[in-house]
Parts: C-alpha cells; sequence; structure tokens
C-alpha cells in the first residue's frame, strides 16, 4: 500500500486482515472439498430480452416463490447479494458507532470482518467445549451489543444449536437487540429451522442462501427473513438494485416445484457420500474425533493432521485446515463432493499411515 493511501486509508480499515475464503487463500488442485459447495452444476434458461434494464429492486417473482419455499409472507422476505451482504446489512441498519455485535466463537468469519469493515466492536462469547451455547456469559455480555450472529447449523464445525438456547438468546435479547440466525446449511437439517418463530419473536432474523444444497453458489442470492420492520429498516440501506436479473431468473427456477426436488435428490446424493467418509474416517487410527455434522462437511481432529493436509495435497485434492483457530486444534474439514469426489478422498485416507 502507497504512503497517500496508507495515510487516507480508515483506521478500522488499515490493519483489517480480510476474510480467507477458499478461492482467495488457496489454489491449484483439481478436486474442490474445501468451500462446502455443492458437486451439482445445473443447467437453467435465461431470457436475455430484459438485460438493458434495471433488475426490480426485489423481484417480485422471486420474493413470492422464497417466502412459499420458507413458509413465511412476503413482507418477511429480503433478497441480498448472498447472506453476506445480508450480515453486512444488519450491521449498517442496526449498529451505532459506540455499540457492538456478539459472536460465538469457533464460528463464521464474516460476522467479524463486517463488523470491523463498519467501525463496529467484535464482542466474543466462545462457545462451550461441546460447542452449545454459553447462556451464562452471553447474558453477562449483553450491555451495548446491537445484534447477536448465531449460525445453525454452525460454520465451521457442523454442530447443531439447541433450539431451547436459542429461545433463552432470544429472551435476553428481547428489546434490545437483533438476534441474527444463519441458517446457510439449513436445507442438511431442515427439521431445525427456527423460520416459523419470527411470528413469535420480534427482534429474530433468519439468514438463508441458495449458494450450498441449491448448488447455487456461483449467483451470489441470499433472503433474510423476519418481520416486516427489520425488513422495511434494512430495506433503507441495501443499494437500489441488489438482485440482478439473471439470478432473479435462475433463482426462480431453482424454487419451482421441480427445482425443489431435484435439490432433494442432491442433498440425498450428497448425504449419502457424507456417510461414506465418515465410516473411512471411523476406520482410520489417526484420527481421534469426528464432530457431529448437520451439514454438507465433516470436520475431524487428527495430530497427524498436518502430514494428511498434505497428503490430500499432493493427490490434487484441496480442504481445509481450520487448527489456528479457537478450540479447533488438530482440526480438517472435508466439504461432502460427487460420488468421484468421495472415491478419491477415501482412497487418501486408506492409503495414508499416519
Amino acid at each position: 500500500m502507497t504512503t497517500l493511501a496508507k495515510s487516507l486509508t480508515k483506521n478500522n480499515i488499515r490493519d483489517l486482515v480480510p476474510y480467507a475464503s477458499a478461492r482467495r487463500s488457496m489454489s491449484g488442485g483439481n478436486i474442490w472439498l474445501n468451500a462446502n459447495e455443492s458437486p451439482f452444476a445445473n443447467e437453467y434458461h435465461l431470457d436475455s430480452s430484459v438485460l438493458n434494464r434495471y433488475p426490480d429492486f426485489q423481484p417480485p417473482e422471486l420474493i413470492k416463490a422464497y417466502a412459499n419455499y420458507a413458509g413465511v409472507q412476503t413482507d418477511q422476505v429480503l433478497a441480498s447479494r448472498g447472506a453476506d451482504e445480508a450480515i453486512e446489512l444488519l450491521i449498517r441498519t442496526f449498529c451505532e458507532y459506540d455499540e457492538q455485535v456478539l459472536i460465538c466463537p469457533p464460528t463464521y468469519g464474516m460476522y467479524a470482518i463486517s463488523a470491523q469493515t463498519c467501525g463496529i466492536e467484535v464482542k466474543k462469547v466462545p462457545l462451550k467445549t461441546d460447542f452449545s451455547l454459553d447462556i451464562e456469559n452471553i447474558k453477562a455480555a449483553k450491555n451495548k451489543v446491537k445484534v447477536v450472529f448465531i449460525c445453525a447449523p454452525n460454520n465451521p464445525t457442523g454442530t447443531l444449536v439447541n433450539h431451547e438456547q436459542i429461545k433463552q438468546v432470544l429472551e435476553i435479547f428481547k428489546n434490545t437487540a437483533i438476534v441474527a440466525v444463519d441458517e446457510a446449511y439449513i436445507e442438511y437439517a431442515s427439521e431445525q429451522t427456527v423460520a416459523s418463530w419470527i411470528a413469535k419473536y420480534d427482534n429474530l432474523a433468519v439468514m438463508r442462501t441458495l449458494s450450498k444444497a441449491f448448488g447455487l453458489a456461483g449467483i451470489r442470492c441470499g433472503f433474510t427473513l423476519a418481520n416486516r420492520d427489520i425488513i422495511e429498516a434494512m430495506s433503507k440501506v441495501i443499494p437500489p438494485y441488489p438482485i440482478s436479473w439473471p439470478v432473479a431468473q435462475i433463482a426462480c427456477q431453482a424454487l419451482t416445484e421441480s427445482g425443489l426436488a431435484k435439490m432433494a435428490e442432491q442433498k440425498a446424493i450428497v448425504l449419502a457420500q457424507k456417510e461414506r467418509i465418515q465410516t473411512a474416517l471411523d476406520k482410520a487410527d489417526y484420527v481421534y474425533e469426528q464432530i457431529d455434522s448437520a451439514s454438507n462437511f465433516i470436520m475431524f481432529r487428527s495430530q497427524a493432521k498436518k502430514a494428511l493436509f498434505a497428503a490430500f495435497l499432493d493427490a490434487g485434492i484441496l480442504i481445509r485446515d481450520y487448527s489456528g483457530q479457537i478450540m479447533l486444534d488438530n482440526s480438517l474439514r472435508i466439504s461432502i463432493g460427487s460420488q468421484a469426489d468421495t472415491d478419491a478422498v477415501i482412497a487418501v485416507l486408506e492409503a495414508f499411515k499416519g
């Protein structure tokens, strides 16, 4: 960074370490199992006749389709450029500069990055050793908190969050903060959704995405589900054309009856491949723990994690090393891919000597 740019950069940005996304932090390999993507690339049809016009602010067909899918009203849905934009919108909409967001690490890194880019302090209450919420310390940290982020199922661990604990957090912050429940992986644990709670808790916001089970990470389409007042407030902050015509068209096709059936079919295939890898990890004597996963990835621990990571890399397979994060010592994470991807993963696991 040049002297001029450095001197002009905002203080909270100058020393910020950006989020290490899978594409930004890793390259190479021919089997990508490091970003929790779907292995399925489905075909969609586009109408280019509208591309000379700006898109609708919130495409009505898309909002209606996702509201029907999520079981909420259309005025309780806001579409955005992935759930990542929703995270930032919540912070920009509800946090004053002397207020804070609360996160429970280990969790998704963009909660903290988005807060820091907005100049908002991040308060951390780590999960307990069993990866449950630390309710007592969350309550003790209540002061000045305006948005609470809970990832359920959690990323990067894949663990579920107890519904009673989520209710406790909603009650703790009933009149003081928005509780944002990130359900990016909810299709893999659909019975665990809290979307229906919107009618009861006016401080609840649920974040969703089409990037995971729907196999549409490339179009960047996410949603916030919340009561109308929260949606209206966020609508004041979001840019005027957040959803492009191609994105809206593809997303609407994915949310049709046939699109939902295809998603369910492909999800079942992913879960079957996940079971194969879990079985192989159970047989590996160099793996001392698998963390319970309700998602399309598996996190596990091995004292030989460095050598194992290198063995995957030598085989052209990209996975993620999370051992540098709090509570995740010796942890590696594998996204679930196709049957061929799974065959390659199992071959490495079986050949590795630890």
